[in-house]
């Protein structure tokens, strides 16, 4: 097979699926996998993947922060509502970069609690409620996403501990796996799960499955899992299983 065959099938199971490993592309290609590396080194000089531990993703281009904000202002007014409710004063959350995460950050004001965030827009609606502490996290600006993000926003959450995490994601697979579309946020991400005490998801049903190719983490990394109640059952039993705790909420009373 030529290399601009090999090439257009990558691409295709990429598109497909959103990440591919070297042995299954070894696999259906018919080409070792020393040859398939090669073919994905090619592929990400001309910008058309991100090569990854074992294989390749192919990264989708996130809605910006303002377009994402508008979609499913009920839904997540709802579930933002429900996560403020669990919110002892004293304590201490991080909040994401995720527009689920601002709704919740729009519900606390007079709390006497501690929020530190890497999300400017929830930033920029706490600053002038002097009830809360707030610390900004430091990192590169990420305009599109309204967050900051990087080496230095890792660093920071290494520094600190905090009573709970709120977190948004791009899906949720059917196994429990929450997911990404962009591979360079996922280490801060991974940084806030291990910097909180208890880790909660913020997601409405269209995250069920949703999108992205990068796994953030796993069920076993959750504690609780607010939603609205039209999200995929299967998807929930197997959270539940996974002793994930799923908080399901009436969108209609909200």
């Amino acid at each position: 097979m030529l290399a601009e065959q090999r090439h257009q099938l990558i691409m295709q199971a990429l598109r497909s699926g959103g990440t591919v490993t070297v042995t299954d592309l070894s696999g259906r290609l018919g080409a070792s996998a020393a040859t398939v590396r090669r073919d994905l080194l090619k592929l990400e000089v001309d910008g058309l993947l991100t090569r990854v531990h074992g294989g390749a993703v192919i990264e989708e281009e996130p809605a910006p922060f303002a377009e994402a904000a508008e979609a499913q202002v009920r839904e997540k007014d709802a579930i933002a509502a429900r996560a403020a409710e669990m919110i002892e004063e004293g304590q201490s959350v991080i909040l994401d970069s995720g527009t689920t995460v601002h709704r919740l950050a729009r519900q606390l004001h007079g709390r006497r609690i501690t929020v530190i965030t890497n999300n400017l827009v929830v930033y920029e609606e706490l600053v002038p409620d002097e009830n809360i502490e707030l610390m900004l996290l430091g990192g590169m600006v990420i305009r599109e996403s309204r967050m900051l993000d990087g080496f230095m926003a890792e660093d920071n959450l290494r520094q600190v501990h905090a009573d709970w995490l709120f977190m948004g994601a791009c899906g949720v697979r059917a196994g429990g796996q929450v997911m990404d579309t962009t591979v360079a946020e996922v280490p801060a991400r991974r940084a806030m799960i291990a910097a909180g005490d208890k880790v909660a998801l913020l997601a409405d049903s269209t995250k069920f499955p949703g999108t992205g190719m990068v796994k953030i983490c796993g069920p076993e990394d959750l504690d609780i899992v607010v939603t609205d109640g039209s999200s995929d059952a299967a998807t929930c039993m197997a959270l539940e299983e996974a002793g994930v705790r799923v908080v399901q909420v009436d969108v209609g009373r909200a």
